[in-house]
């Protein structure tokens, strides 16, 4: 069985060959040298750049090329094909607007600072978030909107695409988006973005604004043949929620809706990735249409936010995705990681409706030995029928 299909029965409540798994995000060179992969920073090395004059320009040039574009895409499906991994994700939103001067970073559509940072003990490049470029609703206003047909984002699911064709769909290319509610408020900043929800009139025009473009883009990717469309969307943090759960149902979820029945008209899927306790809004998603909600993050602050009893109240409704400690992959005995992934198996998988990752993504601070005991364990007991021992 092929990973388009293994994902695809998976997410349909069909079981599968075996279980599928993805990470929502890899930056662990270590690892990625295991598995007979060069690191590297991605897609461009906007480093590079640093003495060229109309940096964007060249920015502009490399990500509306296929022919560029692909290189990067195809050394990480290797490396997740290597690892075992279905989906392998393509970038369609997040492309930098403004190189910083140092070029050690770059403000992205959405206006939000990203600066690249070098993990000291084997030197994994790190993207990291540093505030709000937007300063204001006024700023916003004179803010490029973004354009749901900019070339870049049909190019890099495409690029993904024929990776996926060469390697005879053992990995499924799954493009990307920002989606309307995190890198929104990033681009503010939340202290500003606060500010603006007191103002309802201007917090709905973002919003709408947002929902409509990641509603256009999804319709797009989709007829273009995506089978499975990733939000990147926190919602929350692990204590509660960024916003009331009011305001995500008055301005987030219409939106959220509309992209599902969307997509699910054009015959796609969507997974929804969002950190954080969401609690008090799970049904709410589920009544959007969510297909998978990644990562369930299993060190939140509330007891209840956890991916067994939601499986047993919900399990039938969505397809889970996640829920291995991060934390655990770094500090964890080896013997409580394999507990624990044997229990996500045993509890989750059977019927279809779980695919195994972390419960966030795979950071610079996961051992090796550990990321491999995680691994092994889903080698071992992944297989249909499961049969994993108490």
């Amino acid at each position: 069985m092929d990973a388009v299909e293994r994902v695809l029965k998976t997410i349909n409540h069909e079981e599968p060959d075996r279980v599928p798994a993805w990470e929502s995000a890899f930056t662990n060179n270590t690892i990625s040298r295991h598995f007979g992969v060069k690191e590297g920073r991605g897609d461009f090395d906007i480093s590079l750049l640093k003495n060229v004059p109309d940096k964007m320009a060249v920015v502009n040039q490399v990500i509306k090329s296929k022919r560029s574009m692909k290189p990067g895409f195809k050394r990480y499906f290797k490396l997740f094909h290597n690892i075992g991994y279905d989906i392998g994700t393509c970038i369609s939103t997040n492309f930098p607007r403004l190189i910083l001067e140092d070029a050690k970073g770059y403000v992205d559509e959405y206006g939000r600072i990203m600066k690249f940072e070098s993990y000291e003990k084997d030197g994994t490049i790190i993207m990291g978030y540093h505030g709000g470029y937007i300063k204001s609703f006024e700023d916003y206003e004179s803010w490029e909107r973004m354009d749901p047909n900019f070339k870049p984002r049909l190019v890099g699911y495409l690029a993904g695409k024929e990776i996926q064709e060469e390697m005879n769909d053992e990995i499924l290319a799954a493009p990307a988006i920002g989606a309307i509610m995190e890198d929104p408020w990033e681009g503010f900043g939340l202290e500003t973005f606060s500010r603006i929800l007191a103002r309802s009139k201007q917090a709905k025009k973002i919003f709408d604004d947002y929902g409509k473009f990641t509603l256009e883009l999804v319709k797009i990717l989709a007829e273009n043949g995506a089978k499975l469309i990733i939000l990147w969307d926190d919602y929350g943090y692990k204590n509660g929620l960024f916003m009331r759960a009011e305001n995500y149902r008055k301005y987030v979820f219409p939106w959220l809706k509309q992209i599902c029945d969307a997509a699910h008209k054009l015959d796609s899927y969507i997974l929804l990735h969002s950190d954080g306790d969401l609690m008090e809004i799970f049904e709410d998603i589920i009544k959007c249409g969510v297909d998978v909600l990644n990562p369930i993050e299993p060190t939140t602050a509330n007891p209840e936010y956890d991916i067994f009893k939601l499986n047993q109240k919900y399990g039938d409704q969505i397809t889970f995705c996640g829920n291995l400690s991060p934390q655990m992959l770094a500090t964890g005995e080896i013997s409580e990681i394999e507990t624990y992934a044997k229990r996500l198996i045993r509890e989750l998988a059977p019927g279809g409706g779980y695919i195994f990752s972390s419960g966030h993504s795979i950071n610079p601070a996961i051992t090796l030995d550990r990321f491999l005991a995680m691994q092994n364990i889903k080698r071992k007991y992944g297989n249909y029928p499961i049969n994993v021992p108490d």
